[in-house]
């Protein structure tokens, strides 16, 4: 694969990632749609993308994934759903990537790695960022709202976590997504009473679900290939960096100096383990 193309693969992925961020936000803040329907057609969106492109490649994906990966997935999108109630674009990405990267680096010690000193400071560093992001004041996000988020990004740190036994990741993927059908149609179900759709918010949960899930996740296992484990780490840190732009170009949302300064301190401390990943001993 050329040095062309694994950008230009890279950058697709990343943006359709944060793209998840910009479009729950839209619809939950600027549309009708409740954020129960919003995960249901994402989903299920997501679920027929991801079949029609593993049919159009030839395969099946049969048995594939597993119905503690659904779980983990759909409590991923529940999850993030509910908190974009309340958080602003920017500041749900960068809690639900910290909280992911925190969930896969605490994995590592408690299965034996060990932490240099700089990866030592660069997690203080990361922590006390989160904690300065989620301390009060009058610019502090909702804490309900962002411990959901951060549920949600543990849930995506643990099916990352399995999918890395789980064989063919596109195939497992979409095994994955079929399976949440089940527990989305649950939730959707029990808040019944509470459903509310229009158009735009439907669009938004279906452009989410195939485009930004759906060919987003094939696309972003496509560069894989080109991608150590490090740099497909560290590549993930312009997630919150793009939603943040998006943001404030499209969804008009401010950028404040304590996510600024929270930012800099998570990614960067994420950063230092991701990057000195080899010095662990």
């Amino acid at each position: 694969m050329s040095r062309m193309r694994l950008f230009i693969l890279t950058l697709l992925a990343m943006t359709a990632f944060a793209g998840n961020s910009l479009l729950c936000r839209l619809a939950l803040k600027h549309t009708g749609i409740d954020a129960a329907s919003f995960t249901s057609i994402r989903l299920i969106s997501g679920a027929v993308a991801l079949w029609l492109i593993v049919r159009l490649r030839g395969g099946k994906y049969g048995t594939a994934g597993s119905w503690l990966s659904a779980l983990a997935l759909f409590a991923y999108a529940a999850g993030f759903s509910f908190a974009y109630i309340s958080l602003p674009a920017a500041t749900g990405a960068l809690l639900l990537f910290g909280a992911v990267q925190a969930t896969m680096i605490c994995y590592g010690l408690w299965t034996g790695e060990r932490l240099s000193r700089r990866q030592s400071a660069g997690l203080i560093c990361a922590l006390g960022g989160l904690a300065s992001l989620l301390s009060p004041g009058l610019s502090a996000p909702p804490l309900p709202a962002s411990m959901l988020m951060i549920i949600a990004g543990i849930a995506w740190g643990i099916y990352s976590l399995r999918a890395k036994n789980a064989g063919d990741p596109l195939m497992a993927t979409t095994g994955n997504f079929c399976r949440a059908l089940f527990f989305t149609t649950v939730l959707s179900l029990t808040l019944l009473p509470r459903v509310s759709l229009d158009s735009s918010g439907i669009g938004a949960a279906i452009i989410s679900g195939a485009l930004a899930s759906g060919v987003g996740y094939a696309i972003w296992y496509t560069a894989l290939r080109g991608l150590n484990a490090t740099r497909a780490a560290t590549v993930q840190l312009s997630v919150p960096v793009i939603a943040s732009v998006g943001g404030l170009v499209f969804l008009d949302e401010p950028l404040t100096l304590r996510l600024l300064f929270a930012g800099i301190a998570i990614l960067g401390g994420i950063a230092l383990v991701i990057l000195d990943k080899q010095r662990v001993s």
